[in-house]
């Protein structure tokens, strides 16, 4: 029986208590057991509150496949976090399963369905032996070829698992497992499904949308309406969980933060960065519970008893959801340890800045020419922005104060210069020209990369400032000069050394804009949904090579366009772009033979050998010179 004391404190406790408390668990702790399906349940039971639902459209169309009749199986596939054990209850659970039995320990499960078919489940592959799971791969086996229609298996299982555990069946069985390969190709190449096989990859699905639905469904649960009562929020303080979940919403900002936050999710999925679905939880929970001080929010996350002392200590510039995104809050191995964290870091926000943003930030109280634009950017927000304890730091910083210069003081200020960089990265509108948030991100042409992304998806051209940056960072790369052309490629070499830097020697050319079946031209591929550059030699489709522009290779050429060395900011893209040229040598080596084949070939002459020679004007246009050498004169 509690006592009087805990009684009286339980009902002294803030009114949402239990579902910060539930959310809390959400976050990246180290030991978050609620983020595992198995957990979520009992969970919430113990907390009593209602539990945070989204969509599930996989979810949908797997209890479409299994009511439609057609016999086959079911793989449910993704990576840790995807959601794969809860989409497997789902069916179960729509198919008439009990809860009592998917909560026991037994990894496979059977189900007599309805119309007499027999079901079974694997919630986890990689909890079966071998004999188990041969047993689980043979109904798979048996069901995908027609040779038992009434019976079918629901596996769920990681992309390396299936193919792992089909390539050792096939080993003991002396045979290669005709189930491998077309799973393989499923996966990799993101192929149709097999006849008899309905394959659901999780991880394809994870995009802003997914982003922007999680921040919907934590933010905009209806236990924050528990708050409206809550004396934290009395009296003008300012309780930092529920700011937080207010500009998560966007009820400040129409929706700006979430809009940057989910261009950022899209450009790292478009680098190749899966977000399980596990880890937006993670990162939204941290947004709105996260505090730098680990003395005044155990484990870097607050919880409602935490406010009041927060409050009293006057730190509640240390919960900022801006730097929480980051992961800020929290020890960096614990941060790195997450797939979201250390996708969202590689765009060095608050790390990487301009000479307008940071004279903004330091100067623009005192200066009559910023003064508004401080007013309007900083001194505007008075919880996160020029606050008394921004100020009053960036006074004794100016002033020199002695405690400032010794000892590394100044790094109070720094740290609340770099907390501000990251706030104004998802506060300047989008009118502010002189201040573009892009430009203070790892990825400064990523706005740009995106518009083009968009315009593909809706069959528009994209725009000429992006084909000549594009075309400029090309030549660079090809000819190692500093080029200015865009209205043409030239496909160089140094005369035998592809991969050599500096390349003077033009084999061929090629137009900028695509006409007649020959020159540059870039289209969307809708399986990857990437840019992809397609560069003809000739018409016919055995003359052209492709190239798949990521954002960061994207990055790559529009840097080199504007005047970085190419293996100063990104080696790794260089030889991506030296193999591509390497392509377009061999297309233009063969395109040449059959040329010379067909007499057309105007090289070679009477002993003649004509070379072209890239040459430059002052304003930095190139063109080719023909050069001819008589060949044993």
């Amino acid at each position: 029986m509690n006592s009087p004391v805990a009684a009286a404190q339980q009902s002294a406790a803030p009114p949402s208590s239990a579902w910060v408390r539930f959310l809390r668990s959400y976050g990246p702790t180290p030991n978050n057991l609620t983020l595992f399906d198995e957990f979520v349940t009992d969970n919430l039971v113990k907390a009593r509150v209602k539990p945070i639902t989204l969509s599930s459209p996989q979810l949908e169309k797997i209890k479409e496949r299994v009511d439609s009749g057609v016999p086959g199986s079911i793989l449910i596939a993704g990576t840790a976090g995807d959601g794969k054990t809860y989409h497997c209850r789902g069916l179960w659970t729509h198919l008439g399963g009990a809860e009592k039995d998917w909560t026991a320990k037994t990894t496979v499960k059977h189900l007599k369905l309805a119309d007499g078919r027999q079901a079974m489940f694997v919630k986890d592959l990689s909890e079966l032996n071998d004999e188990e799971s041969d047993a689980a791969l043979t109904v798979m086996e048996r069901s995908m070829n027609g040779d038992d229609a009434q019976s079918f298996v629901v596996i769920a299982a990681n992309h390396g698992q299936i193919l792992e555990r089909l390539r050792d069946l096939g080993k003991r069985q002396g045979r290669v497992h005709p189930l491998r390969k077309p799973i393989q190709d499923a996966f990799l190449q993101h192929g149709a499904s097999p006849a008899g096989l309905a394959i659901f990859d999780l991880s394809r699905t994870t995009r802003r949308e997914s982003l922007s639905e999680v921040l919907k469904a934590v933010a905009g649960h209806q236990e924050w309406d528990n708050c409206k009562q809550c004396s934290l929020r009395t009296d003008g303080r300012v309780c930092p969980i529920y700011e937080n979940r207010t500009r998560v919403l966007g009820e400040l900002d129409n929706g700006l933060f979430a809009k940057r936050l989910g261009d950022i999710v899209e450009v790292s999925r478009l680098n190749g960065w899966h977000l399980p679905v596990r880890d937006l939880l993670a990162l939204a929970s941290n947004m709105i519970l996260g505090h730098g001080d680990a003395k005044l929010a155990k484990e870097g996350l607050m919880a409602c008893s935490d406010v009041a002392k927060i409050q009293e200590k006057g730190a509640i510039e240390e919960a900022s959801l801006y730097g929480n995104v980051f992961g800020s809050n929290l020890p960096l191995r614990r941060a790195m340890s997450r797939p979201v964290f250390r996708a969202l870091a590689s765009f060095g926000v608050g790390t990487e800045t301009t000479n307008a943003a940071d004279g903004l930030m330091v100067y623009g109280a005192d200066d009559p020419k910023l003064m508004d634009a401080f007013s309007r950017l900083l001194g505007s927000d008075v919880v996160y922005g020029a606050t008394q304890g921004y100020l009053a730091s960036l006074q004794r910083y100016l002033e020199g104060d002695e405690a400032a210069r010794i000892d590394n003081g100044a790094q109070e200020f720094l740290d609340r210069l770099q907390a501000q960089r990251r706030r104004l990265f998802f506060t300047i509108p989008d009118t502010e020209k002189e201040y573009d948030h892009w430009l203070m991100t790892a990825f400064r042409f990523a706005g740009d990369y995106l518009e083009m992304i968009d315009l593909l998806a809706e069959g528009k051209g994209v725009s000429e400032s992006t084909r000549a940056r594009l075309v400029r960072g090309l030549n660079r790369v090809m000819t190692g000069l500093l080029i200015e052309n865009n209205d043409k490629l030239f496909v160089a070499s140094s005369g035998g050394f592809t991969q050599s830097r500096i390349s003077v020697l033009c084999d061929t050319e090629a137009a900028a804009r695509r006409s007649g079946g020959v020159g540059m031209r870039i289209k969307l591929d809708p399986l990857t949904e990437r840019a992809t550059l397609d560069v003809a030699l000739a018409a016919g489709p055995n003359h052209s090579a492709s190239f798949t522009l990521s954002p960061v290779r994207f990055e790559f050429l529009c840097r080199v366009a504007e005047g970085a060395l190419p293996g100063s900011f990104s080696n790794e893209c260089l030889e991506d772009m030296l193999a591509f040229k390497a392509k377009l040598l061999r297309k233009a080596e063969l395109l040449r033979a059959d040329r010379l084949a067909e007499d057309e070939e105007p090289g070679v002459d009477d002993g003649a050998l004509t070379l072209n020679f890239i040459e430059m004007e002052q304003n930095g246009h190139g063109f080719s010179r023909p050069v001819t050498v008589r060949v044993g004169a």
